[in-house]
């Protein structure tokens, strides 16, 4: 029986464990495959194959029960999900439902999770931003957080790597805020949009409105090719899952190359319980999983493991990884694991029309959604009551109606003959917000979830400086749009709890002292140096860009420093 024992372990041996399969570990995966490391990625949720299990990527509206609304039953039975722009009958699937996977709301917290092989990066709204040192020198110069322990030198060529695989569609617009990258050609802006650039930046000097940057395949280079992905057909129901490959996922690109390796083992229904700690040998060794389906309780073994299990699972999975050395959660010596958590604030839109131009109209779909407004509040001084800034996006559209009375003929007529009116014009506000110790999560000590693990409890909420933030971002582009000389100016400022951006960051945060953060600039726990965590929870601040962009880079860089760590036998 001991000999069974021994070939049951080894057949639970790899030399590594990516602990998720989304945007940062299907990246994780990747790199580890390529460098000849057998790998082991744990999923908690169910497999999904590229293509394959994209069931609704090429219905027709007539083709869903529902003409793609949600019946209200459904709605009732999540109204924490409810509330994502992209929960609806073609889509609903790839979405976590609320009594599925409760968490503990200290304040109220919108936490929209995918459960499944590709995790967000099937849903994703693919904005890809660099991060300049405007961001990473932001808490050293304005005396928050703690310093990161990197500048954008550090990170530039491993944007560089990632952004050639993924495939980033953008322009070189030359600004030093928000640094260029390797980019497929640029979504043009439409009419409208040209003609707000040209205002605001006439008007306004150090302001900018440039094509959105994201990822799609506007113009494939070999590489995409041969990841077997194509053109970006511009549909825009990418939250379908795109069966042409054309935006980047895990499904379509990372874990797929991985996989021809020969290198990946891909466990799908495997929830992470915790990460192993051998106290004696003052290392992690592996990770205990619960199969989703049995309940049967497995250990996994390996030399170095990334937990890429995003941002608040990841804090959860380190929280309720105990051991004698780690009495309060994996390598938290400094005590701030769970702390410090930040997110985007996304509370406030601002709308309008536009009379002119009208004898244009739009013609076709752009998956980069408009223009971007990089930020330009406190960029070189501090000019405001507030600390640090916000982004916008910026987009036109042409209002149209169309006369739905009337039966047979005429109506089919009318649909196909709209009314055109002006020109609708809108921005949304991503604002950084401050991680501050007050805003947590921490576990549960009474109430467990399905697979006994403690449900997530979360404290995380707004503060003075947002709202003083929020003020200025409604003043400032209602001023913009009465430049532009847009009417019927609208200000929206929503009740959307914090969570609803889906960029929560933290937690476990890099810095350069051991006492006041987790992990080195390598992403790696200071106390366990054989786990390395590069989703969002590492972040130490927030910035005013779409985060995901900055986790592949994160993810690759760290597999490169940890194989060369291994050859020297820094790490066995």
């Amino acid at each position: 029986m001991a000999n069974l024992n021994i070939d049951t372990i080894k057949n639970r041996k790899y030399d590594a464990i990516v602990i998720g399969s989304g945007i940062s570990g299907g990246w994780s995966a990747k790199e580890l495959c390529e460098k000849g490391l057998k790998t082991l990625v744990l999923e908690r949720g169910r497999d999904v194959q590229h293509v394959k299990d994209y069931p609704t990527t090429n219905m027709y509206p007539w083709e869903f029960e529902h003409r793609n609304e949600l019946p209200y039953t459904i709605k009732k039975e999540n109204p924490i999900v409810n509330r994502c722009y992209a929960f609806h009958e073609d889509a609903a699937h790839f979405f976590v439902k609320d009594k599925e996977h409760p968490y503990v709301q200290e304040k109220p917290f919108d936490w929209i999770r995918g459960y499944q092989v590709g995790g967000k990066s099937l849903l994703w709204a693919r904005q890809t931003q660099r991060w300049s040192d405007f961001d990473f020198d932001g808490p050293a110069r304005d005396g928050f957080a703690v310093d990161w322990p990197i500048r954008y030198a550090d990170l530039k060529p491993w944007y560089d790597h990632v952004e050639r695989f993924a495939g980033i569609a953008g322009d070189k617009d030359g600004l030093p805020e928000l640094p260029d990258g390797e980019f497929l050609p640029g979504y043009p802006l439409n009419v409208v949009e040209k003609y707000f650039k040209q205002k605001i930046e006439s008007a306004y000097p150090g302001r900018k409105v440039i094509s959105a940057r994201c990822a799609h395949l506007s113009k494939p280079n070999q590489i995409h090719l041969d990841q077997g992905r194509v053109q970006c057909q511009n549909r825009t129901l990418c939250q379908r899952g795109c069966p042409f490959g054309g935006y980047f996922s895990s499904n379509s690109s990372t874990l797929p190359w991985a996989a021809k390796t020969g290198n990946l083992t891909l466990r799908p229904d495997s929830v992470v319980d915790s990460i192993l700690y051998d106290d004696d040998k003052g290392k992690a060794i592996g990770v205990k999983v619960i199969d989703s389906n049995t309940k049967e309780e497995i250990d996994f073994y390996a030399k170095v493991i990334f937990v890429n299990a995003a941002a608040l699972n990841t804090n959860l999975i380190l929280l309720n990884s105990k051991s004698r050395r780690f009495p309060e959660g994996l390598g938290n010596d400094s005590g701030t694991l769970g702390k410090y958590i930040g997110f985007h604030n996304y509370s406030a839109r601002i709308y309008g029309e536009y009379e002119g131009l009208l004898e244009y109209k739009t013609d076709g779909r752009s998956p980069a959604g408009g223009g971007y407004i990089p930020r330009f509040r406190n960029l070189h001084r501090q000019e405001t009551d507030f600390l640090r800034g916000y982004a916008a996006g910026f987009s036109a559209w042409r209002m149209s109606n169309s006369d739905q009375s009337g039966l047979g003929l005429n109506l089919k007529e009318s649909l196909l003959n709209p009314t055109w009116g002006n020109w609708g014009v809108g921005s949304h506000m991503m604002g950084e917000t401050i991680p501050k110790e007050s805003n947590y999560v921490a576990l549960d000590v009474d109430k467990k979830d399905d697979w006994g693990i403690p449900q997530l409890r979360i404290a995380v909420d707004y503060d003075d400086n947002d709202a003083k933030m929020k003020k200025d971002y409604l003043d400032t582009m209602e001023e913009m749009f009465v430049a532009a000389g847009f009417t019927n100016i609208q200000r929206n400022e929503s009740s959307q709890a914090p969570g609803l951006d889906i960029h929560e960051m933290g937690g476990v945060r890099m810095g350069l002292d051991p006492k006041t953060s987790m992990l080195n600039k390598w992403n790696q726990l200071h106390a366990v140096p054989n786990v390395f965590v590069t989703d969002g929870a590492a972040m130490t601040s927030t910035s005013t860009q779409n985060p995901s962009l900055t986790y592949m880079a994160f993810s690759a860089r760290s597999v490169d420093y940890m194989v060369q760590e291994m050859k020297k036998g820094n790490l066995v």
